[in-house]
């Protein structure tokens, strides 16, 4: 068996217990793992220790994916979530000098560096699920999030529905965006979503 194998007798052999299968998926995706890992700036032992923990969920979540073909996207997703929560608890375990002025500073500076990382992570995402979403749904949300806000008078105008349709259709919106491929991995649950996670 090689990296070159189709993904679903790799994956099918792995949840055989075949451990040359199991090599095989390290092999094929360990440099998606590092890509994304190296995308967060983490330093090279919590780099591993995500590595680790990313590895080691598949082990417990391959056999909850339903198509092989999700693999990538579920790497990508539950490394980038892991890369998120190791940047999120350095940001709270910092250690500085009291005596220190300046380190206490830079500590400051880097919490709002890895805050703003996180943020722009959150955004992306946001971007990438409201792109998933037909355009009229896409379309009322955007409105809906306009500042100032706009009058659903307005909204009915522009869109060309009725005043009274807007407050379920925006929950009917909101219902299909969390269940977007996007966002999916934000709610934990992109090893039994079934779907590509990334």
């Amino acid at each position: 068996m090689t990296v070159t194998d189709p993904l679903s007798t790799i994956v099918s052999a792995a949840r055989k217990g075949d451990q040359h299968a199991w090599d095989t998926l390290v092999d094929r995706f360990l440099p998606l793992v590092g890509a994304v890992v190296r995308g967060h700036r983490l330093n090279a032992a919590d780099g591993d220790d995500v590595s680790q923990t990313v590895w080691l969920r598949l082990v417990e979540h391959l056999g909850d994916l339903r198509e092989p073909a999700a693999l990538p996207g579920w790497l990508r997703t539950t490394t980038r979530n892991e890369c998120l929560r190791v940047l999120s608890a350095r940001g709270r375990m910092r250690p500085t000098d009291p005596q220190d002025e300046a380190g206490g500073l830079d500590a400051i500076a880097e919490d709002v560096a890895e805050s703003d990382l996180l943020a722009a992570e959150r955004h992306r995402l946001l971007l990438a699920a409201l792109a998933e979403l037909p355009a009229a749904r896409r379309d009322l949300l955007l409105l809906l999030l306009e500042d100032p806000p706009v009058a659903y008078e307005e909204i009915s105008r522009r869109l060309g529905i009725p005043v009274g349709s807007i407050g379920p259709t925006r929950a009917r919106a909101l219902d299909q965006l969390r269940r977007t491929a996007s966002l999916r991995g934000l709610a934990g649950d992109e090893a039994t979503g079934g779907g590509d996670a990334g």
